[in-house]
């Protein structure tokens, strides 16, 4: 059995539907994990690693919890050492280290600010120093500000946007580029307003399309150096994000507009990227894949 997704009420209504997660907020981004009502699913119970890893070393930025963390929790389980990258959340990180390292593989946490150039040339030492490779990247760190309106966007906002969501990328992939080979692979996770856009997220949505053409063009200039890569494009998934960012009742019907009616959990993500670090994706290079509870977009 698949974990339950329980919701919070079934009796209040959430635009017809039940009502998704209980009314929450944090004051800060990113997010903590710790705080969330229910917490979120890292982990599927029914998933049966096959070595699909072995011997690898990934980086995972915004490793310590949400998307980043069933990532990492996947990686390892397919036997992978793992280097997570985080900003403040402490707590976060230093339990999905001890989840990794229950699993029986190494994990490096660092925390650090990736938006200046300097802090991913930091990461890959560390990295580098600690494992003594890099095989797999994942850029999946994001924040996002809820605004009614293009006015309510302040110069400031938008650079930090941009800095935090696709500089960072940037500044990642040149750093560790040196240092992958033949078979290796960049994953970048974007978000379904890249395609779909978002009225109240529009510099977010700005940046998740920049993430997407990045992709696109950093896959054709490495295809010759046979260095896969590709995006993942999650729709509504319950993460830190979604407290750290949203009103209390955008999160009661936090992914209730979706076909299947409900929001992702962090678990049901995994498996995508796992899937784009390993050799089962060989021959895919450029793509994003959606893992957005059924919406229909263009690719």
């Amino acid at each position: 059995m698949y974990p339950s997704y329980p919701y919070y009420d079934k009796e209040v209504k959430c635009k017809e539907k039940p009502v998704a997660f209980p009314p929450q907020q944090q004051e800060q981004q990113p997010g903590l994990e710790y705080k969330m009502t229910p917490k979120p699913i890292a982990e599927n119970p029914n998933y049966q690693p096959a070595g699909k890893l072995k011997g690898k070393v990934a980086i995972v930025t915004g490793g310590d919890s949400g998307i980043g963390r069933a990532v990492a929790i996947a990686f390892a389980k397919e036997g992978a050492d793992v280097a997570i990258v985080y900003l403040n959340e402490h707590k976060d990180a230093e339990a999905t280290k001890k989840r990794i390292e229950e699993i029986g593989k190494r994990c490096r946490t660092m925390a650090i600010d990736l938006r200046q150039e300097s802090a991913s040339t930091e990461v890959v030492k560390q990295t580098i120093d600690t494992f003594g490779r890099i095989d797999i990247l994942v850029n999946n760190q994001a924040i996002q500000f809820v605004r009614e309106s293009i006015l309510d966007i302040s110069s400031e906002q938008l650079e930090q946007t941009f800095k935090t969501n696709i500089f960072s990328f940037f500044y990642m992939s040149k750093a560790v580029l040196p240092y992958l080979n033949a078979g290796d692979a960049i994953i970048n996770n974007s978000s379904v307003t890249a395609f779909a856009g978002h009225e109240r997220l529009i510099d977010y949505s700005a940046t998740q399309g920049a993430i997407i053409t990045f992709t696109r063009s950093l896959a054709l200039s490495l295809a010759k150096q046979e260095i896969r890569v590709n995006a993942v494009a999650p729709g509504p998934i319950w993460t830190p994000l979604i407290p750290a960012t949203m009103t209390v009742e955008d999160v009661k019907c936090f992914g209730t507009d979706t076909p299947m009616e409900r929001a992702g959990q962090p678990f049901e993500l995994a498996p995508a990227f796992v899937y784009l670090a390993s050799d089962d994706s060989r021959y895919v290079t450029g793509q994003t894949i959606h893992v957005n509870g059924g919406h229909i977009i263009g690719s």
